[in-house]
């Protein structure tokens, strides 16, 4: 790798905390070298060209996880435990990932749509009947997936706060060593109880099926998988979508005639949910990646055994692909966007994830026509020392 040009962009502009950092555009075009907080040397891809091929790329390896260049005390170089499926590659990903795929295909998760609506519904009820003002992140936006991936996982309702609590520290950048790793500790041993409580006694969930999966398929899956898998999916399946949930409604807020437009119109939340995913790109550090081989990318050679970092807020803003990219325009076709990843490891649950947001946008905004924050624009606290970028709170009221 040649000499570094800067340091990888972390901090988003607090004066535009709804955009990419700005530190994106000042980094060279196609391929930079920079120096990554984790005190590791990387190339950073910003085109979304360059993006989906590297993403799409089999030599690049997703062994270092996601996004470990910006998490303090990481190691990208350990051991990748059994199961941990966003850090494996090759055919030990491809047996998990094709074990999981009927749980998430268009059909089974539209099946589930009634029952999401219902939710919605239920906790804008209880919104509706709460005093004012309401967080609506911790009352609704974080809510409403729990309890989507909890009945999918067969995870009792009951421990939801516990895992919630344990989950955010486990997406944050810059916590105690010691308080994560007791996090770390804590999930594990939540999920591996109720694994072998499934293996004792099959359960009709996505768990209780994915044991049986392995087995008809001669693949036992081990416990320490199950209990990766489930975690994976547990953290994954609400932290996402709850900081999207609560995001958008703070984006829509803030630009009355595109809320308006929406409200008026429910057949824009499919579209509404894409264009908000690309606007915002919650993954705001992007993908980290280790060559296994030589790759050509750009005008550069990513050399085998040096990193890479897939740029994800900068590609889903590139202007010759989605024209005036720092607008939001809820018309517009955005269903290029690079939000869910790209190639082998593109996000499992995007279709829930899809759906969950749509549901939102088409109830929440006709259901309480007067919503609005409840503070302050500048009071509004952000995630910006989280691998998953959102609001810390969401104080809302309505007219």
């Amino acid at each position: 790798m040649t000499a570094t040009r800067g340091t990888f962009p972390v901090e988003r502009d607090p004066a535009c905390p709804l955009d990419p950092a700005p530190g994106y555009r000042e980094l060279p075009e196609r391929v930079s070298s920079v120096s990554c907080p984790i005190g590791v040397d990387a190339w950073v891809l910003t085109k979304h060209e360059d993006i989906r091929a590297a993403l799409a790329d089999r030599r690049l390896s997703s062994r270092g996880a996601p996004s470990n260049h910006v998490v303090a005390g990481a190691d990208p170089n350990e051991p990748v435990a059994p199961g941990v499926l966003l850090r494996l590659d090759g055919a030990e990903h491809s047996r998990l990932r094709k074990l999981l795929i009927p749980e998430f295909t268009v059909r089974r998760v539209e099946a589930l749509r009634p029952a999401i609506a219902r939710l919605v519904d239920e906790h804008i009820d209880a919104m509706l009947a709460s005093t004012e003002p309401v967080d609506l992140y911790r009352d609704f936006a974080l809510p409403v997936p729990s309890l989507v991936i909890c009945e999918l996982l067969g995870v009792p309702y009951a421990d939801r706060d516990s895992f919630e609590k344990q989950s955010a520290l486990l997406v944050g950048v810059d916590g105690d060593p010691e308080a994560f790793a007791g996090a770390a500790m804590q999930v594990q041993q939540f999920m591996a109880q109720l694994v072998l409580s499934k293996m004792e006694s099959p359960t009709d969930d996505l768990l209780g099926r994915l044991i049986q999966r392995g087995a008809e398929a001669g693949a036992n899956l081990t416990v320490e998988e199950l209990v990766s898998l489930g975690i994976t999916l547990l953290v994954a399946g609400h932290e996402t979508t709850a900081n999207m949930i609560a995001l958008s409604t703070l984006t829509l807020l803030r630009r009355p005639e595109q809320l308006a437009s929406l409200r008026s119109d429910p057949d824009l939340a499919p579209g509404a949910a894409e264009e908000l995913l690309r606007y915002l790109s919650i993954v705001h550090f992007g993908l980290f990646r280790y060559a296994t081989e030589d790759v050509e990318i750009g005008e550069e050679t990513i050399r085998a055994g040096e990193w890479l970092v897939a740029a994800l807020s900068a590609g889903n803003r590139e202007e010759s692909v989605f024209p005036d990219s720092d607008t939001l325009d809820l018309t517009r076709n955005a269903r290029s966007h690079l939000a869910f990843g790209h190639g082998v490891h593109q996000c499992l649950g995007q279709q829930l994830a899809r759906v969950e947001l749509q549901e939102v946008f088409t109830r929440l905004y006709s259901r309480i026509p007067g919503l609005r924050l409840a503070v302050p624009f500048e009071e509004i606290k952000f995630k910006h020392d989280a691998l998953v970028y959102g609001v810390r709170s969401l104080p809302v009221a309505w007219d």
